[in-house]
């Protein structure tokens, strides 16, 4: 999965990583900022972000010695061995391209970009600059995830046929800055899709390899944002997303993920279905890390063994990502079978377009019985549902 073959490590100190953060926002001030800083062997030399006063008030709550507006001046820095990306995702192809073509290591929140062309560019400069290359696919360094992904290669549910993920929330009912902001496609992309998509393709391609085939379907709940007193802006991105997909070895899958309904239970989680069992994992930062096991012989489920860092109910798998970017750069390890290279974000990338496409060509059977519904004595509701399908964003 990665090509991370040949890494120039850091020329500087061998026990120190030099690092320059860009972004500013709530991600870099939750993982990126306090787990580098966690970790005994880096130093966090450089801040970048556009809003100075949130950038001066990182820099200070984070004891970071230089600031910069420009991410080009941060990236051609000659004190730093590496770049962390956590920015808007159309902002994520320039500053990883400019990071790369100036040597250093490079860690990229997902997506990668916001179209293939960019993935396929933010690829080929990652092969050519020999420096380590790593993607913000969080749900892989899990517990649960890694504890499922052993038991499934050993054996534990028989061969397994299905897996299906799910992700819930009311977050496009939030604070409206939050909701704004993830709803802006030029900033974001398309919403739930680009949000959560990249985390479910790349999550079951972790567990089964090269994904085959995709189809999949995007929705908008008609609402708006308030301007002024009475004028409502239509949002503009997706809040449903769904795909149904083929691996390569045969097994199917499916993920669902919602911004505008309730959770049920844990927020989020992968089952992986088999002839003999099931295995069912819950999604997160680390805060609640649960593996559990079906049998077709007996009901419900039971809760399997995981380390005791999986119940400390911090965020875990943040720093376990951080640190493993930092381990890689270092010299000290490089997992191959758990990092994400760029070719991992490239891949999910690839799944993503592959849900816009088919949302344009999916064909919906008509049915004889909605032709003549009649709809006299029927709830209110029907006839104007707020479920709209969104058009796609055009591949460049």
């Amino acid at each position: 999965m990665s090509s991370n073959t040949f890494i120039k490590h850091s020329s500087s100190q061998k026990n120190l990583l030099r690092v320059g953060v860009i972004g500013t926002g709530a991600f870099a001030e939750q993982c990126h900022l306090p787990q580098l800083q966690s970790h005994p062997q880096v130093k966090v030399v450089a801040l970048c972000g556009k809003r100075p006063e949130r950038l001066r008030h990182l820099a200070n709550r984070f004891s970071i010695p230089v600031v910069h507006t420009d991410y080009q001046k941060l990236c051609a820095r000659s004190d730093l061995d590496a770049i962390t990306i956590a920015s808007s995702n159309n902002e994520h192809a320039a500053q990883a391209l400019v990071a790369l073509s100036s040597g250093k290591h490079v860690f990229c929140e997902k997506p990668l970009g916001t179209t293939v062309a960019e993935a396929r560019r933010m690829v080929r400069a990652a092969e050519l600059s020999g420096t380590h290359h790593q993607v913000g696919f969080t749900y892989r360094y899990l517990y649960g995830v890694q504890e499922l992904r052993r038991r499934i290669h050993r054996g534990d549910i028989g061969v397994p046929f299905h897996v299906r993920s799910h992700w819930n929330s009311w977050e496009a009912f939030g604070p409206s800055s939050f909701r704004e902001y993830r709803s802006q496609r030029t900033l974001n992309a398309a919403g739930i899709l680009h949000d959560m998509g990249p985390h479910l393709f790349d999550l079951a391609r972790f567990l089964f390899g090269p994904i085959q085939t995709v189809m999949g379907q995007v929705t908008r709940v008609s609402r708006g944002k308030m301007v002024g007193r009475s004028n409502r802006v239509p949002l503009e991105s997706d809040d449903t997303a769904t795909a149904w997909f083929r691996h390569a070895q045969g097994i199917d899958g499916q993920w669902f993920a919602s911004r505008v309904m309730p959770s049920f239970g844990e927020k989020s989680h992968i089952e992986v279905v088999g002839d003999e069992g099931a295995l069912r994992a819950s999604l997160g930062r680390g805060s609640l890390d649960v593996l559990r096991l079906s049998r077709p012989s007996k009901t419900g489920w039971v809760e399997l063994p995981l380390p005791e860092e999986a119940r400390d109910q911090s965020p875990s798998c943040l720093k376990r990502m951080m640190h493993s970017f930092v381990d890689a750069c270092l010299g000290h390890t490089d997992d191959e079978e758990i990092n994400p290279s760029f070719h991992d974000g490239l891949a999910a990338q690839l799944a993503l377009e592959a849900v816009e496409e088919s949302v344009l060509c999916l064909p919906w059977m008509s049915l004889q019985e909605a032709r003549g519904f009649q709809s006299k004595g029927s709830p209110h509701f029907l006839g104007r549902s707020p479920m709209i399908a969104l058009p796609t964003i055009a591949a460049q």
